[in-house]
């Protein structure tokens, strides 16, 4: 067993995956925690796998404080999965005794997953934001009259997207429409936030990955660009790349929101260039925890979790400079953009593949298509049920 004190990567998507091959390239044991072994992570063969009950509530902190006993040591706890975060905010002081992390201060991760109060928050802060209301009750829905269309209805709260009970994002055209989708929401969200959709394709989505260390207030950023979104308009990212062209406009923006936020850990902002005004809006943050496209930054040399990794043992910084290799990131290649998954000349990389780690590929690829075959066959039978 390696003296290298490993590290815990709550979560097993190609979030975690990409945080499993970031610290592998600095020689980092990991172990990927998750509920099922259909996730990918968990079969890179840079880490173990650790299955648990749930990502989320007191089965969670079990589970974790059995792991960290079965260790032996405190490693590093990064989290990719956004459901975790809550629970170990939650308990972070009985946590924090067997693992080394960073978070913001539990009021203010709470603040910031909540929609409604980030929308408070960036008020209040000076922070560049869409026009944005918030509708708690059905007489709240007159407010809808102010706003100009399309816009974009999104329960303030994750966590009822989480369960089950409510979509997660819908684009409406007009008031009318607007109206009945928000009411239909307020039913199964509890409150929810109508923001003003900002005209532009998904190439001008850009992202400030970022990671803060508060005790020495040194923030290391990298800036993205999507290319692609799945589903369009409304989605993740499918193909992204490094856009350093906006680090004199985001940086400043990134830094003023960490500081004034009091961050600590990771972190991102997402970002809509306007095609109407060019101003960069605020879209949302990604709060306590690593992001879905979060491998581009180490592909284009500033490897965020190894930084982090390293920070939270007291070993010296690394260096954070990006290279000059053009470089894309794509979540998968089965995604149907008709072959615009690939940038001439830019040397994609696959969210699951690698020659060096085949293992999370084949699983998610075998697990991706036996999931369609059974939603054709789903389809089909109903169909020879309607002509029955």
């Amino acid at each position: 067993m390696s003296d290298i004190v490993p590290a815990v990567v709550v979560g097993g998507q190609v979030n975690g995956l990409g945080v499993v091959r970031s610290l592998a390239v600095g020689g980092v044991r990991t172990i990927t925690v998750d509920t099922t072994l259909t996730r990918p992570a968990m079969w890179s063969r840079f880490s173990q796998r650790a299955l648990v009950g749930k990502l989320s509530g007191r089965p969670l902190v079990d589970s974790l404080l059995a792991l960290q006993q079965r260790i032996g040591s405190r490693p590093v706890m990064i989290l990719t999965d956004e459901v975790a975060v809550s629970t170990v905010s939650q308990h972070r002081d009985e946590l924090a005794a067997a693992y080394r992390f960073q978070l913001p201060s539990a009021a203010m991760v709470e603040a910031l997953e909540d929609k409604a109060c980030f929308r408070d928050f960036a008020r209040q802060h000076a922070l560049p934001v869409p026009e944005t209301v918030v509708l708690s009750q059905d007489t709240d829905l007159a407010q809808l009259a102010g706003l100009q269309y399309p816009v974009i209805v999104k329960p303030a709260d994750k966590r009822s997207v989480h369960s089950g009970r409510t979509r997660r994002i819908e684009l409406v055209a007009n008031a009318a429409e607007a109206r009945a989708v928000g009411r239909e929401m307020l039913g199964t969200a509890g409150q929810i936030v109508v923001q003003e959709w900002i005209e532009g394709p998904d190439s001008e989505i850009y992202f400030s990955l970022f990671y803060r260390a508060k005790s020495t207030a040194t923030t290391r950023i990298f800036h993205g660009r999507k290319v692609i979104s799945h589903p369009p308009r409304v989605g993740s990212t499918a193909l992204c790349v490094a856009a350093p062209e906006v680090a004199d406009v985001l940086g400043p923006i990134t830094e003023r929101f960490v500081a004034a936020a009091d961050y600590d850990g990771f972190g991102s902002l997402e970002f809509k260039r306007s095609a109407t005004t060019g101003r960069f809006l605020i879209i949302e943050p990604t709060v306590a925890r690593t992001d879905w496209q979060e491998e581009i930054a180490t592909l284009s040399g500033v490897n965020l979790p190894l930084i982090a990794y390293r920070h939270a043992l007291g070993l010296p910084t690394l260096d954070a400079t990006a290279s000059h290799r053009a470089v894309a990131w794509r979540e998968t290649f089965l995604r149907g953009h008709g072959g615009s998954g690939a940038l001439a000349g830019v040397r994609t990389y696959d969210g699951y593949w690698r020659s060096d780690d085949p293992g999370p590929a084949v699983v998610f690829y075998a697990h991706l298509a036996a999931r369609n075959v059974a939603q054709r066959f789903e389809r089909q039978l109903g169909r020879l049920r309607l002509l029955a």
